[in-house]
């Protein structure tokens, strides 16, 4: 299961989250690019898609993989970490048990231990 949901993180997740957070903070921040509305649109509306999948999953598992903690959930942090700073991160109250699982990464110990050493002004 661990293999399979990392899987799905980089084959539908990454790809449908990542370009927002390209097109939100990182081409504006190194490039000094505007963001391209139509990418981030068309990216949420796939990442809508996505999420819904997630859901379905989080509704049978405390976690992606199952009820433990794993290096499924951990493979979504970078991106989401970020995403969530990002003027659409209201998105997740769309997916309660998504933005729960989301909720519950954030409140590990360890997590809070990488998050405090992570830019979030930008």
């Amino acid at each position: 299961m661990v293999d399979m949901w990392m899987e799905v993180e980089a084959q539908q997740y990454h790809p449908a989250i990542s370009p927002v957070v390209f097109e939100c903070i990182i081409f504006p921040v190194m490039r000094g690019a505007k963001t391209d509305q139509k990418v981030v649109d068309e990216s949420l509306k796939r990442l809508r898609g996505v999420l819904g999948t997630y859901e379905e999953r989080l509704s049978r598992s405390r976690y992606l993989a199952g009820d433990s903690f794993s290096f499924a959930d951990l493979n979504h942090f970078p991106f989401t970490f970020y995403f969530m700073a990002t003027p659409y991160a209201a998105l997740f109250d769309e997916y309660p048990r998504v933005k729960a699982w989301w909720e519950d990464l954030m409140a590990s110990p360890s997590v809070e231990r990488v998050c405090a050493n992570m830019p979030t002004k930008f």
